[in-house]
């Protein structure tokens, strides 16, 4: 289902890309901005069986984006810039907003120089644990266990299945199927699952994120460049909806509090993990706001029109998603009005 809904984006991209109509498009749009969501920067390419390289844009497109939606007439600017432009009366330019999801370390390496380098501002949302490397980036360790096993032997609840995972397709299928469950399951029945596929097939948690996720030494380099907003990205990374009202509550305020302490002030601003509506709606959106924050941004595609002054705790975003990183689909990307036709 994945494949086909993929699939017939690629082709709605290229027909978008070919023809004139974006420009149009963009002429007659009356939204005031874009942001972008970006999660990691590497310049390799994903391997065959790679899930996640949606999460995966390279330094070259990142710096292609940048230069193109420039040329484009937008100016990129920080997220505080944006919401005021959002609730300006007076006529502003278009903007975009650059912002990144999760704290890679790649964020750092490979970002952060073309960042700089084209004085590109740009939000950071940090999940603590991460990055105190006690929490676990279990999407990403799911397509490493799948990766290395050809079959697996999941047992969850006293009960076991197995999930063959010798061939690619079978791969795809088993990271798939145990995804799928694992979005729609209790986050501490989550925890369980990963934790024990990660001790079943020799996996260290705690070292894997350090791989990927930044230390605070690290996360403070971005911190002291006036082009960098830290924004909050809860504590575990939980999907907020599946917790608790406290709890949730408790994951927000939790990760102001370390952020003010490693840093000086709270961040005035939120990413939802996940963000999609089913990870973050109402309830969520009602928290946020409580918690003395200016704004929170979901994964939900489309731009930012003038009623978002009264939305600040539901601002849509448009995902640079790596299956279309293509310098052609850049246009189209920065077309506020393909992504306002999408479902939320």
């Amino acid at each position: 289902m994945q494949n086909i809904r993929y699939t017939l984006f690629r082709a709605a991209f290229e027909a978008l890309a070919l023809s004139r109509i974006t420009w149009v498009l963009r002429r007659l749009s009356r939204a005031r901005g874009l942001i972008f969501t970006l999660h990691r920067v590497l310049p390799e390419a994903p391997a065959d069986f790679s899930p996640n390289a949606i999460l995966q844009v390279t330094p070259t497109f990142l710096e292609q984006m940048i230069g193109r939606v420039r040329q484009l007439g937008y100016e990129i600017v920080p997220i505080d810039e944006g919401l005021r432009r959002v609730a300006s009366d007076a006529p502003e330019r278009p903007f975009i907003v650059l912002t990144f999801d999760d704290a890679y370390r790649d964020n750092l390496v490979y970002a952060w120089p073309v960042l700089s380098r084209l004085q590109a501002p740009f939000t950071l949302y940090v999940p603590t644990a991460l990055v105190d490397g006690v929490g676990e980036v279990w999407w990403q360790a799911l397509e490493d266990i799948v990766a290395s096993q050809n079959a697996m032997a999941i047992t969850h609840h006293g009960e076991t299945e197995y999930l063959p995972s010798a061939t690619l397709g079978e791969k795809q299928v088993a990271y798939a199927t145990l995804y799928r469950r694992m979005r729609a399951m209790p986050e501490m029945d989550r925890v369980d699952l990963i934790r024990g596929l990660a001790e079943q097939y020799r996996l260290d948690l705690a070292r894997h994120t350090r791989s990927l996720i930044m230390d605070w030494p690290e996360v403070r380099k971005l911190a002291g460049s006036p082009l960098c907003t830290i924004g909050a990205h809860t504590v575990h990374h939980y999907e907020l909806s599946k917790l608790e009202p406290e709890q949730a509550r408790q994951e927000i305020a939790q990760s102001m509090a370390i952020l003010k302490a490693q840093f000086g002030s709270a961040p005035a601003h939120l990413s939802y993990p996940i963000g999609s509506r089913v990870a973050a709606s109402d309830r969520e959106y009602g928290i946020a706001r409580q918690s003395g924050l200016a704004s929170a941004v979901t994964t939900r595609p489309g731009a930012l029109h003038a009623r978002h002054r009264h939305g600040m705790f539901a601002l849509p975003r448009i995902s640079l998603n790596g299956l279309f990183q293509a310098r052609r689909y850049i246009d189209v990307l920065a077309t506020p009005a393909v992504f306002d036709l999408l479902p939320g």
